[in-house]
């Protein structure tokens, strides 16, 4: 296993090449950017912030880290995984954007995965500042900065792969990063996903629309991947966990809410969608 430090951090003010200069990135225009002592560095300016604390809280972050690393979304890792080192020739070296990376479950997972034969330069990319600590303390190999997917702090033309896992795809900004041929692997819920809970705090669940795969601009479909096995929680803790770690603990009603947390056991289906996209040419 080999990963190599990503080199191709932009300004988030100027969109200029910054470069390490010991604990800090600085660009040739004087902007200087401190490498917290965790290991993670802020590139989100105050003036691109929506909010004083944007993205998921620490409460959140600490669930989501919890649930997945009792392994219950271990075979959606493994796919991406797959996915990302797939056709790849021996020797390759590429970079790798986790854009929306949370507490960094996926990108460690990939870095865990990588043989001998392959080099990695890996960043992950969160707006949560709790998230890309809770990254960074977990693993320093990956570079780890707070951002948005809306303005990526990355080089144009630099990537190999973007991922984009139950999150916030802003495709212009993935075509923009990626090198032609380069690949977005993205990860969106099924229709059938976690249905057993949404049946449990919803009064009744709208009827599914099929998705409409809509190719962004910019990019080809590659063959889309469905994703179905069961999970067991057992315990009040991990259902909690599982619900925070949601959209639909704010969508649920509170009488929603109070029928899962009366839980102490649920089987679930777990129902993904894994596609891939890949870089027009130039």
């Amino acid at each position: 296993m080999s990963i190599t430090p990503f080199q191709a951090l932009a300004c988030p003010l100027d969109g200029t090449s910054l470069h390490c200069t010991g604990s800090a990135w600085t660009c040739a225009s004087g902007h200087s950017f401190d490498i917290a002592s965790q290991g993670y560095t802020n590139l989100l300016p105050v003036q691109h912030k929506r909010s004083r604390d944007p993205g998921d809280s620490k409460e959140m972050v600490a669930a989501r880290r919890r649930f997945l690393a009792a392994g219950f979304y271990r075979p959606i890792a493994a796919a991406v995984s797959r996915a990302v080192l797939a056709g790849l020739p021996a020797d390759a070296t590429i970079s790798c954007l986790d854009a929306g990376c949370g507490e960094g479950y996926y990108l460690c997972q990939l870095a865990a995965a990588v043989g001998d034969e392959h080099t990695l330069a890996l960043l992950g990319l969160d707006i949560s500042k709790w998230a890309v600590l809770s990254a960074a303390k977990q693993d320093r190999r990956p570079s780890w900065v707070v951002g948005s997917n809306a303005r990526l702090p990355v080089l144009p033309g630099t990537l190999d792969r973007v991922l984009c896992l139950f999150g916030f795809p802003v495709y212009p900004e993935f075509a923009r990063v990626l090198k032609p041929g380069g690949q977005l692997i993205q990860v969106d819920a099924g229709p059938d996903h976690l249905r057993e809970l949404r049946e449990i705090i919803y009064p009744s669940l709208k009827p599914e629309r099929p998705a409409e795969m809509q190719t962004p601009a910019g990019f080809r479909r590659l063959p889309t991947q469905a994703l179905r096995f069961p999970i067991e929680l057992t315990s009040a803790g991990q259902i909690a966990d599982l619900l925070a770690m949601t959209p639909h603990l704010h969508r649920a009603s509170a009488e929603g809410r109070a029928k899962a947390a009366a839980l102490t056991a649920l089987s679930l289906s777990v129902d993904v969608r894994l596609t891939c996209y890949e870089r027009d040419p130039d």
